[in-house]
């Protein structure tokens, strides 16, 4: 079995992922959280300046959904064929166009901006990804995203979810199979208990 060493900030971001197909897996790895205070001597260390970096047998690499699909194919949750892996990367893109609205909220500095991309995700950004989402459920019928197993397609879309649920409104109300799929996929034996103990984190 390889050592894995995970380095990012203290927060989900763009290390869950990886963080979740670790977990969903049941393989250990190392954590490593870096506070904000010490990256500014550490981010001439890194190969591109940036987070998250992943180590493999000391071997250091970045881009978090190559290493997030890494772990993927070598634990098992990338699918068997070619076509589950289109099928997976499929839905994975997806998860990340979401992102892209929130992030956008989350980083604009100027309140009534701000406020006004909020609403538009709420009232139409997000309701026609969750009918995205709620179709591709139907389509499989399975309880999964592709196929019969988990896979990073699920953790995927687990994760991007975080942060509308974290607003605190019952966002999935019309969206029943989403809503199950989320209490599939955090029911997950391996997954259960690293949500439990996970840190909060604000996205």
């Amino acid at each position: 079995m390889a050592c894995y060493r995970l380095i990012y900030f203290n927060v989900r971001g763009r290390a869950e992922l990886t963080r979740l197909c670790f977990a969903a897996a049941g393989v250990n790895f190392d954590d490593v959280r870096v506070p904000n205070n010490e990256w500014a001597a550490m981010k001439s260390t890194t190969r591109f300046g940036m987070l998250p970096i992943l180590e493999v047998d000391g071997k250091r690499f970045s881009q978090s959904f190559a290493m997030a699909r890494y772990i993927a194919r070598e634990h098992g949750l990338y699918g068997r064929t070619n076509l589950d892996m289109l099928q997976i990367d499929e839905v994975v893109g997806l998860a990340e166009d979401l992102r892209d609205y929130f992030v956008k909220i989350y980083h604009e500095k100027d309140e009534q901006k701000k406020n006004a991309l909020q609403d538009k995700f709420d009232k139409i950004d997000l309701p026609r990804f969750l009918g995205y989402f709620e179709k591709l459920l139907t389509d499989t019928d399975s309880g999964y995203f592709v196929g019969n197993k988990l896979s990073i397609a699920d953790l995927a879309v687990y994760d991007v979810m975080e942060y509308p649920l974290d607003q605190g409104q019952d966002i999935l109300k019309d969206s029943p199979k989403v809503k199950a799929h989320r209490l599939r996929v955090g029911s997950h034996d391996n997954l259960h208990n690293y949500l439990k103990e996970r840190v909060k984190t604000v996205i």
